[in-house]
């Protein structure tokens, strides 16, 4: 069993055979796409892919469609915002509907039981939000608390305890063996139903530690500490840990999903084979809709397979909601508060769950398909020079620029799109500085998945706010590049040491993407 809390182990090289495709039955898993309708790629569109998304080596103009992010799903720029809240580009007419009615259900405010609004009641017992939309404000990011008076609505801890190689799923290798925490589950709910405690409020406090740049310019990061006060069931497990987690922005998901997991997992480098101190590993996951390991692709640690698994986890985690996929009536209670596990709940009734499949799928219908704005300034000089200090500092060694999704037969929208979304969908390790020392799935405490940058110049404008990272901690694009340690220590050095010129281009070409 892999030591959880080291940065580095030794992989097995079966690992090797998967990122090179060589075929291994023994871990044929990761490769297998069982929730996509897929037509195989013939030679001849192999190779042009293979063109179309090679990196770029000239920077005087931009690539062609570079400005269409997310290919004939993308839309253009909303001046408000909504500009997260449009369907794909090219969504048929007769699906505009469908959209709309996840929409409904994604913004629905769920009740507690027994309620007369049979079709929105089942809330908690405990729970971190009323909604969906409350935590991906306008479908975008979500923040940590912004002073005393603020609550953590949009950000929660998730919490688990070591377990042993007994507890491992045998059939992922290097899985790393952890369990809910006995008296709190997998996450820690701030709100409750009256007459039931809530399990904690979240405290964090934070220390400015300044940074020193070239040209005499500085910043300053603020390094969080994070509190699980006013326990409400006793004290935590002795070896709990904790992960703060900030819900994301959810533009680009289904194009996400429709990325070939062969081409994922080709841009794995487990073992650091070229030498360039990278080492990108793919999380492979249990996938509780399909019984089987699966690609990690969704959280900031790629734990789930699907979206449809995603929106699940979260229904019944974060509003206690249960599911075909997590059919428990109490949602996150566990055995040792007995009052929130005799709570009334809100499965009784024809739906058989607090939502039922056919609701699970039009929230999963809205979230592949919330689409990605235009890009901006594609051609600005300033844009242009960042994007190749970009490419030039390392950054695409994580952060790759393009994919071409999978041909597919039911998902129109998604279908062989040529998209930009700038992440290889790997586990990286991000170092000290941004370690939650608390592994999910084959993730270490030290990993996090490269995150989709696309949109990301507009976060202001869609949810208020410039918080970024994993846990809101940087308050700025040059913030959350500064943190960054680990594997990508010296692309965040070279930040550093450029010149300032060149520093303040590269943030202006991630506010356009």
């Amino acid at each position: 069993m892999p030591n959880s809390t080291h940065p580095k182990w030794t992989r097995s090289s079966s690992l090797i055979c998967v990122a090179a495709l060589c075929g291994s039955a023994a871990l044929a898993g990761p490769l297998d796409e069982p929730h996509l309708d897929i037509v195989p790629r013939t030679a001849a569109e192999a190779a042009r892919i293979a063109d179309v998304t090679a990196p770029a080596t000239t920077f005087d103009v931009a690539a062609p469609f570079e400005e269409m992010s997310a290919g004939a799903a993308t839309v253009r720029v909303r001046p408000n915002a909504d500009a997260f809240s449009l369907p794909s580009g090219n969504v048929a007419f007769e699906d505009e509907l469908t959209f709309k009615v996840g929409n409904g259900l994604f913004r629905k405010l769920w009740v507690s039981s027994p309620s007369s609004t049979l079709a929105s009641d089942g809330l908690g017992p405990l729970f971190n939000a009323r909604s969906c939309q409350r935590c991906h404000i306008k479908d975008g990011r979500g923040h940590p608390p912004e002073g005393p008076e603020d609550n953590a609505v949009s950000m929660f801890l998730r919490v688990s305890i070591p377990g042993t190689e007994a507890d491992a799923i045998a059939e992922i290798e290097d899985y790393i063996a952890s369990l809910p925490e006995p008296t709190y589950g997998t996450q820690l709910q701030d709100f409750s139903l009256p007459g039931i405690p809530a399990e904690y409020r979240l405290a964090i406090t934070y220390e400015e530690v300044a940074v020193l740049m070239s040209d005499g310019e500085t910043a300053s990061l603020r390094h969080p500490t994070y509190t699980a006060t006013d326990l409400g069931y006793g004290p935590l497990h002795p070896r709990a840990m904790l992960s703060p987690r900030v819900a994301p922005q959810m533009i680009g998901l289904g194009l996400l999903e429709a990325i070939p997991a062969a081409d994922i997992l080709a841009g794995a480098d487990p073992e650091d084979a070229d030498g360039d101190g990278l080492s990108g590993r793919a999380n492979i996951v249990w996938s509780v809709e399909f019984g089987q390991p699966m690609l990690g692709r969704f959280g900031h640690k790629a734990g789930n397979p699907t979206i449809r698994e995603q929106s699940a986890s979260a229904f019944v985690g974060d509003i206690g909601i249960s599911n075909p996929l997590f059919p428990a009536a109490s949602g996150e209670c566990t055995d040792l508060q007995a009052d929130c596990m005799a709570a009334p709940h809100g499965d009784g009734d024809d739906r058989g769950f607090e939502i039922d499949a056919e609701g699970l799928d039009l929230v999963t219908f809205y979230s592949r398909n919330l689409a990605v704005p235009k890009r901006r300034d594609v051609d600005d000089p300033e844009v242009l020079r960042g994007k190749e200090v970009f490419y030039t500092t390392g950054c695409t060694a994580c952060h790759t620029p393009s994919f071409v999704t999978h041909r597919l037969r039911n998902q129109p929208e998604q279908s062989f799109q040529l998209i930009w979304p700038y992440t290889d969908m790997l586990l990286h390790d991000m170092g000290e500085g941004l370690a939650d020392h608390r592994p999910e799935a084959r993730a270490t405490g030290y990993e996090w998945r490269t995150p989709p940058l696309w949109g990301i110049g507009l976060t202001q404008q869609v949810s208020g706010h410039t918080y970024f990272l994993h846990d809101g901690r940087a308050r700025s694009l040059l913030e959350a590049v500064l943190w960054h340690g680990g594997e990508a220590q010296v692309a965040r050095d070279n930040v550093v040491n450029m010149p300032k010129a060149d520093r303040a281009a590269l943030i202006r070409f991630l506010e356009s993407l």
